[in-house]
């Protein structure tokens, strides 16, 4: 071999080898660059009080999302850090929290709030501030706002369809019991229209205060107006006595069934299932489900957190809200509110509950499932819808100023809040 053609071997052999040193330095220092700073995100929700039974699952499911989105790299190669306050079970509580969270911890958005009437707290806060809301639960609707995404089903995607079905499988005698705010007052009004345009009957309607633990009064008048079914809008943790109290005055599930609205597998996990085994539920998920999707999320979720811990529809809300957030941020490239904002109608997930999406209003495209509740605390599902349905955040038997009129009513019989004390 010449003398030159070795020089030549010998210099490509080191270019190459430039080459390769600079591509690993570019490539670690672009890695670098991937977790160098952060996003902060607000977590909101009552970890004391009656709504934490309900409210602090919810908390784990954010966790477990932006945990995984963290091990996939982060956000726009920033590493995603939670910000959680204590909404306490205080819808005021909702609004300071919600401020502090934007104007001192800076967070981008916010995952919470569970009642409407925390969510009615926090909604100005978040207009005033432009930023944005992830909200997890089911609610009455009669809303929208720009920075506000509805995780949750309008009444179209579950208290009219359970309601329906109620009047073609339990019978057309009804009677509304729930928690003494605005959701299940709105949402009765709802029913009450369905019931009585399929020539059913409200027989009774009854509000629960909000530390009220006797419910012989309620279950007198349950006796004495002799309905098919029970409609059951009563939040938290106020659900275990009041199913108690049925079953010692002999109203099983076989003799006066009840639909309940907001009672999930995170509420069976906690209260006397015999209290509750022969009922129904309504949501968009259970845990039950037996999907592929699903199965990997459960197991994911039970790996963190253990194999006795479940899953709840607002978990999976939840859940989701941050992967449309990630998405969106990511399509945007940025986690300005306007930006995010546009790009949330073009995600699709392919969730566990089915393949969903944002329509134009900010709600979600949901599937409809009614649930029998078992002794193993879990929902077997006798009905579903099979395929999503639109939100439709107002009803359209009546105008928007109807809905519109009746909500400030109840705001004014409230003296002037959301709730009563």
């Amino acid at each position: 071999m010449s003398r030159r053609l070795r020089a030549l071997i010998i210099g490509l052999i080191f270019i190459i080898a430039l080459a390769t040193g600079l591509g690993l330095w570019y490539f670690s220092a672009k890695h670098r660059k991937e977790f160098e700073g952060t996003i902060k995100v607000g977590i909101l929700h009552s970890t004391t009080g009656a709504m934490a039974v309900t409210e602090k699952p919810i908390i784990d499911a954010v966790l477990l999302a932006i945990d995984e989105i963290n091990g996939q790299g982060g956000l726009l190669h920033k590493k995603i850090i939670p910000v959680i306050r204590d909404g306490k079970t205080d819808w005021p509580t909702y609004a300071t929290e919600a401020e502090r969270l934007i104007k001192e911890e800076k967070v981008t958005a916010i995952f919470g709030a569970y009642t409407s009437a925390s969510r009615k707290m926090v909604k100005p806060i978040v207009e005033e501030h432009n930023s944005l809301l992830f909200y997890p639960a089911q609610y009455e609707g009669l809303e929208t706002s720009k920075n506000i995404v509805y995780l949750g089903a309008t009444a179209n995607q579950q208290a009219i369809p359970a309601t329906i079905w109620c009047l073609q499988n339990l019978g057309k005698r009804f009677f509304l019991v729930g928690s003494d705010y605005v959701y299940p007052r709105a949402i009765h009004s709802i029913i009450r229209h369905v019931v009585s345009a399929r020539n059913g009957s409200v027989v009774g309607e009854e509000y629960i205060s909000p530390k009220q633990n006797n419910f012989a009064d309620i279950i007198d008048k349950i006796i004495t107006a002799s309905p098919d079914v029970i409609i059951n809008n009563i939040v938290g943790e106020q659900n275990n006595p009041f199913f108690k109290a049925l079953r010692v005055a002999g109203i099983s599930s076989e003799k006066i069934p009840t639909m309940s609205l907001v009672v999930t597998e995170t509420e069976l996990a906690e209260f006397n299932i015999d209290a509750l085994i022969g009922d129904y539920g309504a949501q968009n998920y259970f845990q039950s489900l037996n999907t592929p999707t699903n199965n990997r999320f459960v197991s994911a979720f039970k790996k963190k957190y253990g194999a006795n811990r479940v899953i709840s529809n607002h978990m999976e809300n939840a859940y989701l809200g941050v992967y449309f957030y990630k998405f969106a941020v990511t399509l945007a490239q940025t986690t300005e509110t306007d930006a995010v904002r546009e790009q949330l109608s073009k995600v699709a997930l392919n969730a566990p509950e089915e393949i969903i999406s944002i329509d134009k209003n900010q709600h979600i495209w949901k599937a409809v499932l009614i649930g029998k509740i078992f002794p193993n605390k879990q929902f077997g599902i006798v009905w579903n819808s099979v395929s999503t349905i639109p939100p439709n955040p107002y009803p359209p038997f009546e105008s928007i100023k109807y809905w519109d009129d009746m909500l400030a009513r109840i705001f004014v019989q409230y003296g002037n809040k959301w709730w009563k004390e």
